[in-house]
C-alpha cells in the first residue's frame, strides 16, 4: 500500500547541512529534503532548472542582479543555466526538486552524494 512521504520525520533522521537526502521519485525526478544553514557556493545548473520549497525557515537565493527570498510555503525555480548561489541565516528545511543524478554544485566533482532515506 502507498504511504504519505512524511518530510518532518525524514528530516529529523540526520544533522548535517547541504546533504540532500532523496525522500521519492517523481517521473524520474529526485525529491530530496535538505537542511540548509549560512552559505551555499555559486553555481548553475545547465541543462535543467533547480526548484526550491521552503518547508521550515527562510531562504534567500543570490543571483546575478538581485535576490530573492522565500519563507515558509515559499517556492522560486532558479532558471537553468543561471548562476546562483542559497543562503539561509537560520537553520531551513527545504523540498527540492531535481532530475535523478543532477549534482548539487552542477558539477559531480564537487557534489554531495545523495543517499536515499
Amino acid at each position: 500500500m502507498a504511504e504519505a512521504i512524511r518530510t518532518t520525520e525524514k528530516l529529523a533522521t540526520f544533522s548535517e547541512h547541504w546533504t540532500p537526502k532523496i525522500v521519492g521519485a517523481f517521473n524520474g525526478h529526485d525529491l530530496m529534503a535538505v537542511k540548509v544553514k549560512g552559505e551555499f557556493v555559486w553555481h548553475d545548473h545547465a541543462d535543467t532548472d533547480d526548484f526550491f520549497m521552503v518547508l521550515k525557515g527562510a531562504l534567500r537565493t543570490d543571483l546575478p542582479d538581485g535576490a530573492v527570498t522565500l519563507n515558509e510555503g515559499d517556492i522560486y525555480v532558479v532558471p537553468k543555466g543561471v548562476q546562483h548561489r542559497p543562503v539561509a541565516e537560520e537553520e531551513a528545511h527545504l523540498l527540492l526538486i531535481e532530475p535523478a543524478g543532477t549534482p548539487n554544485t552542477g558539477d559531480p566533482a564537487t557534489a554531495a552524494l545523495k543517499e536515499q532515506i
